[in-house]
């Protein structure tokens, strides 16, 4: 199969979609991988690092869509990207469709196979591939608060861990899965008050277990967020519902009863954002202020760290690109249930329910796209 690399164009995107490692690796499966020229400059990885595992250098993007079997990036396709994917093409990559009506059209109109990374399952119900960029975003979520809480960037002026006879910062935590979890775990070692809000019974115990008292745990409600929230300085928005849009968590109503200058991270504002006032932004302008509230909602906060982010998503993404490459799309997805479930776009229709539901499409069962 022909592999095709292009570079990121999102607004500071320095992540790229293979590594020089896994781009060797698929070459010693027997594929070709074309590479954009200084696809992975933001990795460290420079094109002659892709040279000698055996890629080959493509000057244009648009070279690499007219030729490639499959695509393989990190961000979804931007819109000058989505008019260059072809009918039949495979595009891997991370979507976030539920919340953005112009990629899904575009997606649909292209006649693409759209396989997307925060979608795919394992045995035990995770989203393996979705779950590196979630430890990222996590602990990239406290250092990017505390940035924010700084007075020179708008804040109030506290230091989340406080010094000898100062109290330290309110962290708020809503959500307790990977991206809260790993929140928690980097507020906790700065010695915040951390407390971590989730309705899941068995997150609950573990989290309470693992914390022990180094943070609060407890069972989330309407009436203890609009409590907490009055006296927090920074709170982290970390809820998910798998390919679905993040529901409204924090009204504008309460928004307006947070102090003046405390901050919001909306991880979540890949799908929507989870506070009412969220609207996505860039590393060029990560904040903006509503209510005296500084919002950090940067939409793809993991690229900031891009050789981090790049390998750790790697290792979790290559071997259902191997598998795809290797058998073929729809033999691969018929062989792995998980993958299957990754599939979002057939061919015009529609094949993750949670998007079709969000956006008024009619639901094709990926069984049946496979069939």
């Amino acid at each position: 199969m022909l592999i095709g690399v292009p570079k990121e164009i999102k607004n500071h995107e320095y992540r790229v979609g293979l590594t020089p490692e896994s781009a060797g690796e698929a070459i010693r499966h027997g594929h070709q991988v074309m590479v954009q020229s200084g696809a992975g400059i933001g990795i460290g990885a420079d094109d002659d690092s892709y040279r000698v595992v055996g890629a080959e250098i493509i000057p244009e993007a648009a070279d690499i869509f007219a030729r490639a079997d499959m695509i393989i990036k990190v961000k979804e396709p931007q819109a000058a990207e989505r008019k260059m994917l072809r009918e039949g093409q495979i595009l891997y990559t991370y979507l976030h469709l539920a919340p953005d009506p112009e990629q899904t059209k575009d997606l649909v109109a292209s006649g693409a196979i759209c396989i997307a990374y925060e979608t795919v399952t394992n045995a035990r119900g995770e989203l393996p591939l979705l779950k590196p960029m979630s430890q990222v975003a996590g602990r990239l979520s406290v250092q990017a608060g505390a940035t924010a809480l700084e007075k020179a960037h708008g804040g109030l002026g506290v230091l989340l861990g406080g010094v000898p006879g100062v109290k330290p910062g309110k962290v708020i935590i809503i959500g307790g899965g990977v991206v809260g979890f790993n929140a928690a775990q980097m507020a906790t070692g700065l010695q915040a008050d951390v407390t971590i809000l989730d309705r899941n019974p068995a997150t609950l115990e573990h989290l309470s277990n693992y914390f022990g008292a180094s943070a609060r745990v407890i069972y989330s409600s309407n009436h203890l967020l609009e409590e907490l929230i009055t006296s927090a300085d920074l709170v982290i928005g970390a809820v998910l519902i798998p390919g679905a849009a993040a529901p409204k968590l924090v009204s504008r109503e309460m928004l307006s009863t947070m102090k003046p200058g405390s901050v919001l991270v909306d991880v979540a504002i890949d799908q929507g954002g989870c506070f009412a006032t969220s609207k996505p932004t860039t590393h060029d302008a990560p904040t903006y202020v509503v209510d005296d509230v500084v919002h950090y909602c940067v939409a793809n906060m993991p690229g900031s760290v891009a050789r981090t982010s790049t390998y750790a998503l790697n290792n979790a993404t290559l071997p259902h690109a191997l598998a795809i490459a290797d058998k073929g799309w729809k033999q691969a997805l018929k062989k792995d249930p998980h993958l299957k479930n990754g599939l979002n776009v057939y061919r015009g229709r529609v094949t993750c329910e949670a998007v079709a539901h969000d956006l008024g499409y009619d639901f094709l069962p990926p069984d049946q796209a496979l069939g």
